[in-house]
């Protein structure tokens, strides 16, 4: 039987390559977001295209009930996740730490930690019992260094790095494997206009060097899903060749 791996956060972007890399290779698929009819076009394209079986379930990852609710329905052909990418994230407003906006910060942290922990927590208990599977968490290069109003962001992505860390040491005495992709700039995405909250112009980021492509991060997070159960890549730090930190990217046109 084909392993069964869970992504959050699949309706666009890394989310959505992850989905479409895994289908191609033949495995089941439980995909999650808030957006219900996105999900099901991308359910029903994956399995015409490759032949899988998928499972979509929309709800928001911000509200543990909901959470709780869709993970509790499945049926027992898919309750063994084998694999769990907790892919669900956003960068909301991009101000001081003075001018921040409460919004913002409660989305991140609802969003990028809580929603974590929360799908993390249900989906844990039963690779522990079968004493097998794999949890990769998409962090950023922001949680590794921060950078100019950034902060709460980057506060969020510190902490998914930490519990990678802590979640490694729980876990790799009960046969699971955890690890972490952390990219920095990646187009092909709605990071940037998620982040200023639909201008188009203050998205418009990329225009002048070349970033990742949303499918550089799903190859990452495939390579180190498919290696051998003795191997585990704990980090993977991935930055386009243009980028050298958080704030030192040549921007002197596009170049690949």
């Amino acid at each position: 039987m084909a392993q069964i791996v869970c992504i959050t956060g699949a309706t666009s972007g890394i989310g959505k390559a992850t989905a479409i890399l895994f289908a191609k290779h033949g495995y089941q698929l439980i995909l999650t977001g808030r957006r219900q009819e996105r999900l099901k076009t991308l359910k029903e394209e994956l399995e015409q295209q490759f032949q899988v079986k998928v499972l979509d379930l929309a709800f928001d990852i911000r509200s543990n009930a909901e959470v709780e609710k869709a993970f509790g329905s499945l049926k027992d052909d898919w309750k063994t996740v084998d694999i769990l990418v907790n892919n669900a994230g956003l960068a909301s407003g991009l101000a001081p730490i003075h001018e921040g906006k409460l919004d913002d910060w409660e989305a991140m942290i609802d969003t990028n930690l809580k929603g974590l922990l929360y799908v993390t927590r249900c989906l844990s208990p039963g690779m522990v019992a079968r004493q097998s599977g794999h949890i990769i968490n998409v962090c950023s290069t922001a949680g590794h260094e921060v950078y100019p109003n950034g902060n709460v962001y980057s506060a969020t992505k510190y902490a998914v790095n930490a519990l990678s860390r802590s979640m490694r040491l729980d876990l790799y005495t009960q046969g699971i494997r955890v690890s972490q992709v952390s990219p920095g700039h990646v187009e092909e995405t709605e990071f940037a206009l998620v982040r200023f909250h639909g201008d188009t112009d203050k998205a418009n980021i990329y225009s002048n060097f070349t970033p990742l492509k949303a499918s550089d991060v799903a190859e990452t997070i495939y390579f180190m899903a498919s290696r051998p159960p003795h191997v585990n890549i704990q980090d993977i730090l991935i930055m386009p060749s243009q980028q050298a930190g958080s704030t030192f990217i040549d921007r002197s046109g596009r170049k690949f």
